[in-house]
């Protein structure tokens, strides 16, 4: 499909870094590895269920149209956009198996319905999978900004390696935050496949997310206890309350994610981990600090 009123722009960094995914999870990682919040544990994990299906798919989609683009700076964006997603679900992967393992097989069934899904959105149009790519790449923007900027109310003494591991995935996420809008504005650029493609994407994956999250909860018999149900409207509140504002701005006609500021934490993370040697392994964020700084001692 040829462009239309397509013009690249500069981003908000100057390089989209594919990086080593360095997290070693304990083989007994417990489950509700946020300390007696079954609900919030449930729901990351519900959410990281969906990754290696999602990621792979947005590579294959990005690749596929590659071969539409000629601008030579959005193409080095999507490599590295491809090559940060390859990283983010090899290790969601390892994550997924350690849930089902200790303690929660049941979820590979969602695992089933999460293949299929993505075997039908890979056999849509090309047009309608970058808008689905760009829609839930722009709520990744305002979950990052959640995940950051309310870091010490969601991760304070939780797994360190979870945590650590949510927090960086959320850094590259911004980090590759232009991409999947300008691939989709490079090949069509047309408003209303877009703004489908916000709630498409959206919703698409917060919902599977949801499911994952509550199987789980059902295995725990967790939702027989009202403050589960109170907690689990809460987190789904907060959920909507800290990201929904970015999708709305995603609604827009005019709506670029450059727009979007990045959080200054996620600056700092990426300078910090500049500073690191070759094969030096991530060090692991104080999840019982007051503050959370980033982990790197540069900073």
């Amino acid at each position: 499909m040829k462009a239309y009123k397509y013009q690249y722009e500069p981003k908000q960094v100057d390089e989209i870094i594919i990086r080593a995914f360095a997290f070693e999870f304990p083989d007994d990682l417990n489950p509700i590895w946020v300390p007696d919040n079954p609900v919030r544990s449930h729901l990351f994990n519900g959410l990281s269920l969906t990754m290696p299906y999602l990621e792979p798919y947005l590579i294959k989609s990005t690749q596929k149209a590659m071969a539409f683009i000629s601008e030579p700076q959005l193409l080095a964006d999507m490599r590295g956009f491809n090559g940060q997603e390859a990283r983010h679900y090899q290790c969601h992967r390892r994550l997924n198996e350690l849930l089902k393992s200790n303690g929660y097989p049941e979820l590979a069934g969602v695992e089933k319905r999460l293949a299929a899904s993505f075997e039908r959105l890979s056999n849509m149009s090309l047009r309608t999978q970058l808008a689905y790519n760009a829609g839930f790449e722009s709520m990744t923007t305002g979950f990052t900004h959640w995940l950051i900027n309310r870091r010490l109310a969601l991760f304070r003494d939780a797994s360190p390696h979870v945590a650590s591991f949510w927090l960086m995935h959320m850094v590259e996420e911004t980090e590759h935050k232009t991409v999947a809008f300008d691939a989709y504005m490079a090949y069509s650029g047309q408003y209303i496949p877009r703004a489908i493609g916000v709630f498409h994407g959206s919703f698409h994956l917060v919902g599977f997310g949801l499911i994952g999250m509550l199987t789980a909860l059902n295995k725990d018999r967790a939702l027989r206890k009202p403050r589960n149900l109170i907690a689990l409207v809460r987190e789904i509140s907060s959920m909507i309350f800290n990201v929904g504002p970015y999708l709305l701005r995603a609604l827009l006609p005019w709506h670029n994610p450059r727009c979007e500021d990045d959080p200054k934490w996620m600056r700092d993370w990426i300078a910090g981990h500049a500073a690191l040697s070759a094969g030096e392994l991530l060090p692991l964020i104080d999840t019982k600090s007051s503050d959370m700084p980033v982990p790197f001692a540069s900073i």
